[in-house]
């Protein structure tokens, strides 16, 4: 998170939601209580297959997701793409349209008869990689190579006994077929078997939090075979605060799999929670067409685009819970307090500064705190 200001942003969900209670942001319009994304930086959106293999950007990861406000996350992806915008050195004025534009895109989803949304030049040419990619791609991208085994070392560390024991049990022989077929990849006709299993280390999502990769080896009755990839990953407690009035399940790891098929249907499908060692975790499988959108590689030119395409993502996400009353009703409570020279209203405006303020104290705090880690090649 040392990295760069917009890294500390997407890495720290705690502070945003901190500064959100603290900091008293301007009065903000109370949405229906759907499912939000809680952490819904741009990071956090990419190329996601259906189980049809139909690619499209989607929210990819709901750890924080929470029956909330929607402008939460209104708020986050604007912070993140204001960030991003600073991060690169962009002019204010680009950051104005950002705003304008995300918000424009969002609403668009919230019109009687929205039309679908074409996807910008460069987040297109993400999608036709994604398209093209194989499951030995795949494979090769985290393991770099394609045998029946994960190597350990930096990245992959030795199973515990206990661990080994867990892993067995979530995942038992006689069942494993069946949990493969449900999750889309594997047939009836296939055997399955595990092939490896390894503590996973990965990224700052995993610091102090149990994650594992699970290699499995598919067989057909022809006698071919292939490898497929399942992450197990720790479902925390969400720091987003919720509804006080609706219902969710008390087990994190259900939660995290009832948001994703509110929001991310694709990948709501491809999700299990179970239970590991006694903490609630979630089982994913891992398909070669699921991509991060790296907001460090985005095009600076494009970044006024790339805004109002991610905004009706969110939008689409959001809007397909609500009721064509609440729809209505919402985008009349979006408009609340809109300035005479922008689009944007002025709580959006304002919470996105006050927000993008305190995350740079964070932020250079933060580097103070860690100066070696800046300081190493």
């Amino acid at each position: 998170m040392a990295r760069s200001a917009h890294a500390y942003v997407r890495g720290n969900t705690e502070r945003f939601y901190t500064w959100l209670e603290a900091d008293h942001p301007p009065s903000l319009p109370d949405g229906p209580d759907i499912w939000i994304c809680g952490d819904c930086h741009v990071g956090n959106l990419g190329p996601v297959v259906d189980g049809d293999g139909r690619v499209g950007v989607l929210i990819r990861d709901l750890d924080q997701a929470v029956i909330g406000n929607p402008a939460h996350d209104l708020i986050r992806l604007g912070l993140s793409l204001a960030s991003a915008c600073r991060s690169a050195n962009l002019p204010g004025a680009t950051s104005v349209r950002v705003v304008d534009l995300l918000l424009d895109g969002y609403a668009r989803a919230f019109r009687p008869r929205p039309t679908p949304a074409q996807p910008p030049g460069s987040i297109e040419a993400l999608l036709k990689h994604a398209i093209g990619r194989t499951w030995k791609q795949l494979v090769r991208d985290h393991l770099s190579h394609t045998r029946p085994h994960i190597p350990r070392g930096k990245r992959f560390w030795p199973l515990s006994r206990s661990e080994q024991r867990a892993i067995s049990e979530a995942l038992p022989a006689s069942g494993l077929g069946a949990l493969a077929e449900r999750l889309g990849i594997a047939t009836a006709e296939e055997t399955v078997t595990v092939a490896d299993a390894a503590y996973w280390v990965k990224g700052c999502s995993s610091l102090g939090r149990p994650r594992y990769a699970v290699l499995l080896s598919i067989s057909a009755p022809s006698g071919r075979s292939r490898l497929a990839m399942l992450d197990i990953k720790d479902a925390p407690a969400a720091a987003a605060p919720r509804s006080k009035t609706a219902t969710m399940p008390r087990d994190n790891a259900e939660r995290v799999v009832a948001a994703a098929r509110a929001l991310s249907p694709a990948l709501g499908d491809r999700m299990l929670a179970l239970r590991v060692l006694g903490r609630p975790m979630v089982l994913r499988e891992l398909a070669p067409e699921d991509l991060k959108i790296e907001p460090d590689h985005l095009p600076p030119d494009a970044m006024d685009a790339i805004a109002a395409y991610l905004g009706r993502v969110l939008g689409d996400a959001h809007a397909r819970q609500m009721s064509p009353d609440e729809r209505k009703q919402w985008l009349r409570g979006l408009r609340k307090s809109r300035s005479p020279v922008v689009d944007a209203p002025s709580w959006l405006w304002q919470a996105i500064v006050d927000a993008l303020a305190s995350h740079e104290r964070g932020y250079l705090q933060h580097c103070r705190r860690h100066i070696a880690v800046i300081a190493s090649p």
